[in-house]
């Protein structure tokens, strides 16, 4: 079979790093493509040699009639030289302008966080609405995106399939000076921009002046949040940010909104305890009493919870292999491969393809 895998950004990213886990997978027995747009193109450089890296031109984030029109134009050159058996598109930019651009029967169009598009950007759920019979199958990457899909009418061949990872690897890793000054480390990995609540990361660690907390991923100084306090640390940009995860007691995630977080899938694949916030697919993994919490956007929760989970053995070791046993279950690269490819599969049959 050969498939074309199509996202917007070519940066690393946690779609982009779907694509990747997904692509390498399939690569085994399959041709595959993944064709990316404007970006620093770190994606390339994480996917298989077998796979073929097509630079899209003309497709970005920011909104353009013209770059529209001619990402369009693009996309249905690269159908008609490829002739792929299946399309796979990722983010919402790639499934606006893929479901326009290609034949809609060999579509598959994954939704990677409902709510960015159903809270932060409900202006475009109408243009969501109105594709949503271009495509095969629409996919959401957990039971909650689903169900809010098909609340607010989009109800074209919904199912989920939970994203999945590889367990990542942890040799040659920087060192990071903080995570030996401390007892225990709590560990958030996310860029910092508003909907990932950055002010409730730096409110939990005031609270808890025993532990470190540490946070992977901006790429800039935080100066807007006033002055951290002595035990909280920006360390920037790591390359393999989860593989950091094994260093760490804890991992938090504050945030808005999200569909399935790759970093806390991380986090679980190294056995840790998570505290995130209630948002999303989260509590589909995360389970309260179980392997961790997820919460309402209060630091007095967060912090309780964190100093409950650290400062009882018992409770962190059972947390600790409650991680691991939904982990291996549910996400890992196989299992979601395996969910992809039964879509496939069932679209290959029912279109005649060959």
């Amino acid at each position: 079979m050969k498939i074309l895998q199509v996202i917007t950004l070519s940066e690393l990213g946690g779609a982009q790093t779907v694509v990747a886990n997904l692509a390498n997978m399939l690569c085994e027995e399959h041709e595959v493509i993944v064709a990316a747009g404007e970006g620093d193109g770190k994606l390339w450089d994480i996917l298989d040699e077998r796979i073929v890296k097509v630079r899209l031109t003309h497709l970005q984030r920011a909104i353009s009639p013209m770059k529209e029109l001619m990402a369009v134009m693009e996309l249905r050159r690269l159908y008609c030289s490829l002739k792929p058996d299946i399309v796979h598109l990722h983010s919402s930019k790639a499934g606006v302008i893929g479901r326009i651009a290609f034949p809609k029967n060999r579509i598959v169009y994954t939704v990677h966080g409902f709510d960015s598009i159903r809270v932060a950007y409900r202006k475009f759920l109408p243009l969501e609405k109105m594709l949503q019979s271009r495509c095969a199958a629409i996919v959401g990457v957990s039971e909650y995106d689903r169900i809010n899909l098909l609340k607010e009418g989009i109800t074209n061949e919904v199912c989920t399939v939970y994203n999945g990872i590889g367990v990542p690897n942890i040799d040659n890793l920087s060192e990071i000076p903080y995570f030996k000054r401390y007892k225990k480390i709590i560990l958030s990995i996310a860029r910092v921009f508003p909907p990932k609540k950055t002010d409730l990361f730096i409110e939990v660690a005031r609270l808890l002046p025993e532990y470190g907390f540490i946070w992977i991923g901006n790429q800039r100084e935080v100066t807007e949040f006033g002055e951290l306090p002595d035990n909280c640390h920006f360390v920037g940009n790591m390359p393999n940010a989860g593989a950091y995860c094994s260093k760490a007691d804890l991992f938090m995630l504050p945030s808005n909104y999200e569909g399935l977080p790759m970093v806390i899938l991380e986090a679980m694949c190294f056995g840790k305890p998570v505290v995130a916030s209630d948002v999303g697919g989260i509590s589909e993994i995360v389970r309260n009493g179980e392997n961790g919490f997820t919460l309402e956007n209060k630091a007095e929760l967060f912090a309780e919870k964190i100093r409950y989970i650290l400062e009882n053995n018992d409770v962190y070791g059972l947390y600790s292999g409650k991680s691991l046993d939904i982990f291996h279950s549910l996400l890992t690269v196989k299992n979601m491969a395996e969910g992809y490819m039964k879509i496939y599969d069932r679209i290959y049959l029912k279109t005649g393809i060959r």
